[in-house]
Formats: structure tokens, sequence, C-alpha cells
């Protein structure tokens, strides 16, 4: 049983590779640019990310994944306030903005940010798959989208923390998207979790490199 379950995994693997179109992965491409360009500290993640929010705000309209649409809608308009906060510069020319860790008091902020859009995203999930997306998996899918709510949130103020949310995003994103159809996306995902990983090192070291100067 178990044997066949994982050639059914892996043939439905790849039956998802070969459908995948142009569009996602044109939105692939420039995701993990983005998330490259993140980790360097890099003002080109915000116009590189445009790219890949708003391809996947279509995308996910079209898989009736609400509250992934929601989600990029948001990267959207963040992104726009991230590349502005990140591109201010002193009187010397230098960043305005260095990447910081939080306080725990601004860690509680971070879990109600958190908490308060997985109910109302939940919630809003639940009422349209009655109403309108019949596929939709509001759990899974809410969990998804409040994590990247708080990660594009933290990342726009530099905060070391935007990593642990990034990480939890591409967990919950992995499946969400391969039981949609969207293979090459759920890939994505994986990519962006182990780049997710080595940018919270990189943004650990440079918050304590920050602290000394």
């Amino acid at each position: 049983m178990v044997s066949f379950n994982m050639e059914q995994l892996f043939d439905q693997f790849i039956e998802g590779i070969k459908q995948t179109t142009l569009l996602e992965y044109i939105a692939v491409i420039a995701g993990i640019a983005s998330v490259w360009f993140s980790r360097k500290e890099n003002i080109l993640v915000y116009p590189v990310g445009l790219i890949n929010t708003i391809t996947y705000i279509y995308l996910s309209f079209k898989y009736h994944l609400i509250g992934e649409a929601s989600v990029n809608f948001y990267y959207t308009v963040v992104s726009i306030y991230g590349w502005y906060l990140w591109s201010k510069k002193d009187l010397k020319q230098r960043p305005v903005l260095k990447i910081t860790t939080s306080s725990f008091k601004e860690w509680m902020q971070q879990l109600l940010f958190f908490s308060a859009f997985y109910i109302i995203i939940f919630f809003s999930l639940q009422y349209l798959k009655e109403v309108f997306a019949e596929g939709a998996i509001p759990w899974a899918d809410a969990f998804a989208s409040a994590t990247a709510y708080t990660g594009m949130w933290l990342m726009a103020k530099k905060k070391v923390e935007s990593w642990y949310w990034w990480i939890a995003t591409n967990i919950a994103s992995i499946p969400l998207f391969f039981v949609k159809g969207l293979t090459f996306t759920s890939v994505y995902f994986f990519i962006l979790l182990i780049m997710a990983f080595f940018g919270l090192i990189t943004w650990k070291q440079k918050a304590k490199q920050y602290a000394f100067k």
C-alpha cells in the first residue's frame, strides 16, 4: 500500500510539472530571485517580488485559493511600503533601517497580528467555501496566509523574526498547493523553505553586526 501511494504521488508530481504554465514558471522564478535578494538585504527584493505577487493573485483566484490571493494582494501593497522604508538613507547615504531582533513586546504583537488574521481569514473562507469556492481548504489556507501576512510585515521592518514566519508559511504551502494541482509551485515553496533557513542565519549574523556598530 505504501509503495503504491508513493508511486501515485510521484506520478502526480510528474503530471503536475507537465501541466505547469508559463505564467507559473515566471512567478516562481521571480519569487526565488526575490527571496535571494531579501537574504542579501538588497532592495531589488521589492520590484522583483511585485512580479511574483501580481502573477500569483491571478493564479490563486483561478485555483480557488482565496486566502493566498489576499496574501499576494497584501504582499503587493506592503512591498511598496517596504520599498519606501528600505530606500530611505541618512546624510551619509547609508540605509536608515537596519536588521534587528524583536523584543518580547514585539513578539506578543506579532502573535496577536497572526491570530487576528487567522481568525478573519478562516471564517471568511468558511463562508466563501459554501457560496463560491467549493475547493477552498479554510484551516490550511488561513494558516499559510496569516503566517505570510506576519512575515511580510516584519520583513518590511527588517526584523530577523520574519524568517520564522516565512518558514511556517512555506511548510504549510508545500502540501496546500500540491493538492490543488500547482505542483511546480509546491516545489517552489520547498526551495523557499530551504532559502528561508539560510536567510534566518544571515539576518541573525547581520543583526549582531549592526548591534555593535
